[in-house]
């Protein structure tokens, strides 16, 4: 995610943009080593000590610490892996026409064959011209990106896996309780600080974030995320979120980055992840429903223009206005027109473009008809709309 400066259409007239939403800034304190002393022997006396035939060993002992943590982090972090953007370089003195643009995590979940696959974040990989995948062990792989989803931030990218082993396993989001003891594995600040492993506890479930897609300053979405207080930095984007049995249950995604803030990392539940990152390994992207308009929050439109040009009755004060129509699209069909103002779906009223998104991507699907409630020069409408595919 990486982070929180990270996923909705917005206004009508402008395409579906792609974003990517990371705006970093970290601080690394040093960690200091301090070597053991060696110790003195006063005897009391000035008479030099005697020395006997027999000899004494020194000899060094070793003790393994094993806890839960370390347990669980052997079972899985060689899943974890590093995941570099590489993009042309504009500099004509460099030594290779593509640099790393940025760098995060990525967590491989399956091995079939050959092949190997992962899922990351799609801000860590937008825009790259080609992408590089750096295992636990320091091994490079050319990684094929099979597809991204802006609006989840998620990607799947596809390497060679005849020298991966390790391969994570999925558990349950929706189990997870406030409290419950989470680790993170990721790359901080990039791949100097490769695996690195922070943890913490489950700080609250089913959040909601609000993310601006096209960077217009309007929000556009809103992202669905586990908070936990495990230290996520950047260059941790795309990384595992673990439980205590060291199964994925979030993909580490972004971070509320304000100074009066500390502690609130931001994951994507895993339950929510993987209905798409099955689409995107299976068709490369995700296929969301469309009634087929442009369209404007009524907020937003000025109040002598609501009675003028819409003819709204005054205590209609929320929903959202038709803009245009797409040719041949189900609101075309039904008789949908510009300047209609929609303000309840199947029964469900809409007060925002942002409502209409969450209901159409949430609840509804291609193919399934809509009953769509708009007022027309004062008069409310009833619209059988049938979706399709977004465009």
């Amino acid at each position: 995610m990486g982070y929180y400066n990270s996923t909705k259409q917005k206004d009508s007239n402008r395409s579906w943009k792609r974003y990517m939403a990371s705006s970093f800034g970290g601080v690394l304190a040093g960690a200091l080593l301090v070597g053991a002393m060696t110790s003195g022997v006063d005897t009391g006396s000035s008479e030099p000590l005697a020395v006997t035939e027999q000899t004494s060993e020194l000899q060094s002992a070793s003790t393994v610490v094993t806890t839960d943590v370390t347990e669980t982090v052997d079972r899985t972090a060689d899943a974890v892996v590093g995941v570099s953007n590489l993009q042309a370089s504009n500099n004509p003195f460099a030594q290779t026409s593509a640099q790393e643009a940025g760098a995060g995590s990525g967590v491989i979940y399956k091995k079939q064959g050959e092949e190997a696959y992962i899922v990351t974040n799609h801000h860590v990989v937008d825009g790259a011209e080609q992408v590089v995948v750096t295992l636990a062990n320091g091994e490079e792989l050319q990684a094929e990106v099979l597809g991204t989803d802006v609006w989840t931030d998620l990607a799947v990218l596809k390497v060679a896996g005849e020298t991966i082993e390790t391969v994570a396993e999925f558990g349950d989001s929706s189990v997870l309780k406030s409290g419950e003891p989470v680790i993170a594995i990721g790359n901080p600040l990039g791949l100097q600080f490769s695996g690195s492993v922070t943890t913490g506890v489950i700080s609250g479930t089913e959040r909601a974030v609000p993310i601006d897609i096209n960077n217009d300053g309007q929000e556009d979405w809103q992202s669905e995320v586990l908070q936990t207080d495990a230290a996520i930095n950047p260059g941790n984007s795309g990384g595992a979120l673990l439980n205590a049995q060291g199964q994925v249950i979030g993909i580490n995604s972004m971070k509320i980055a304000q100074d009066a803030v500390e502690g609130i990392g931001l994951a994507i539940p895993i339950n929510s992840a993987i209905p798409i990152i099955a689409e995107l390994e299976n068709s490369g992207e995700v296929v969301r429903p469309s009634i087929g308009v442009s369209l404007i929050d009524l907020e937003q439109v000025p109040s002598d223009i609501r009675a003028s040009e819409l003819s709204l009755p005054e205590q209609v004060e929320n929903g959202v206005v038709v803009q245009s129509v797409q040719e041949g699209s189900g609101a075309a069909q039904a008789g949908i027109q510009a300047k209609d103002t929609i303000v309840e779906l199947n029964g469900q009223a809409v007060a925002s473009v942002l409502e209409l998104r969450q209901f159409l991507y949430s609840e509804a699907s291609v193919g399934d008809t809509l009953s769509v409630k708009a007022y027309r020069n004062g008069e409310l409408k009833t619209f059988e709309v049938r979706l399709s595919e977004q465009l």
